[in-house]
């Protein structure tokens, strides 16, 4: 292990807190290998990647490491949703089953787009027989949940679905586009854009992932643990298996395996911040931008131990719940380890961490708080 804390790339003058405080998770051992960047107004002002990209602290993180984001994909995946109802494929307010008839089993038969995007489907885990390997088939995977009675009575609150989210947001943009979440964002998003973040990751980017340490505690208010949450996260097939590996890496989970950069995410959720541009092309415009950010239930969450409020994929900040900065209307999500990404539209900001030392929080994450402080305070 080396000595001397690897700290690479730019900051804007009047920002240096957003980097004293990115340092002091390093001095403080909260921080191994991330990066944090920051775009104001649509200009880049921070853009910082530290530490190590290897568990052995050996080999620094650079510009061209990945870093996998987990639930931060479902704001990406957002994204593409978003951009889909505003091409006119899809309506926030359409009925599921519309497009998936199958959807309609068990009582399900009027959810809507919207509903399900804001965790209201009861769908948040897969009771058994049910195998981690089980995930890796698409199709047998979204035909289970097509299947599914609710797991409670439809219209009682939120019920956050951590990986089963992924598939039922997937198959209904497949129904109604013809392509992929992973396949809108590479195409629409990411490659006229030059924008380095994946949901489904082709095996010659592998290598460049940078290596992760896991959590050595269970999230705060996990202790006394319901059925619907022992679904969501803690069976031993409650998410898929050999995460971390190829067949991982490789495959479309929209709710959690994306991968990319501090600054891809900061620039894809930019779209939210700003006027709904991503360079000169207009990619989701001011209506479309309100349906998706707008407040579609709000509560005490029956999985996560959280009150909180979702918009159509997004968590917001509300006057009395900020989870992300100080703005009364941002809306972001958090990654399993504490990966960050978020909008402040009030300040036209943008913001984006990466961590590959993964804390236990599932939503307040103390090291993007003190982040997110440190460029309020430049404000």
């Amino acid at each position: 292990m080396k000595n001397d804390l690897p700290i690479s790339g730019a900051i804007a003058l009047g920002f240096e807190p957003v980097r004293d405080e990115f340092v002091s998770l390093f001095t403080e051992k909260l921080e191994r290998g991330g990066g944090v960047s920051i775009y104001l107004d649509g200009v880049l002002i921070v853009d910082l990647i530290g530490g190590w990209a290897d568990r052995a602290c050996e080999t620094p993180m650079s510009a061209d490491n990945l870093v996998p984001v987990f639930s931060c994909s479902k704001a990406v995946s957002a994204l593409t949703i978003a951009w889909a109802v505003a091409q006119g494929k899809l309506s926030y307010e359409q009925k599921v089953s519309d497009i998936w008839p199958q959807f309609a089993q068990n009582g399900k038969q009027d959810l809507t787009v919207a509903e399900v995007l804001s965790h209201q489907a009861g769908l948040s885990g897969i009771e058994a027989p049910w195998e981690p390997e089980d995930w890796f088939d698409w199709d047998k995977t979204c035909t289970r949940l097509a299947a599914m009675k609710p797991l409670w009575p439809l219209g009682e609150g939120s019920g956050y679905h951590p990986v089963t989210w992924g598939y039922l947001a997937g198959e209904i943009i497949i129904r109604a586009t013809g392509r992929t979440i992973g396949t809108i964002l590479r195409e629409e998003f990411c490659l006229p854009n030059d924008i380095d973040f994946w949901i489904g990751l082709p095996d010659e980017q592998h290598g460049r992932v940078a290596q992760t340490s896991k959590p050595t505690s269970i999230p705060s208010g996990f202790a006394n643990l319901n059925e619907i949450q022992k679904l969501a996260f803690m069976k031993p097939w409650s998410s898929p298996g050999r995460k971390g590996g190829a067949a991982w890496r490789r495959m479309e989970i929209p709710s959690a395996n994306g991968h990319g950069t501090a600054k891809a995410m900061a620039k894809l959720i930019s779209v939210l911040a700003g006027d709904g541009h991503l360079g000169e092309r207009m990619m989701i415009p001011n209506e479309v931008r309100a349906e998706a950010m707008k407040e579609r239930v709000a509560g005490m969450d029956r999985v996560l131990p959280h009150d909180l409020s979702f918009g159509a994929g997004l968590i917001r900040n509300t006057p009395d719940r900020h989870v992300y900065g100080p703005g009364d209307h941002t809306v972001g999500h958090t990654g399993f380890g504490g990966s960050v990404l978020f909008a402040d539209p009030d300040k036209r900001l943008a913001f984006g961490y990466v961590t590959t030392k993964q804390d236990s929080e599932l939503v307040k994450d103390v090291r993007a708080a003190r982040l997110a402080a440190a460029v309020y305070s430049c404000l």
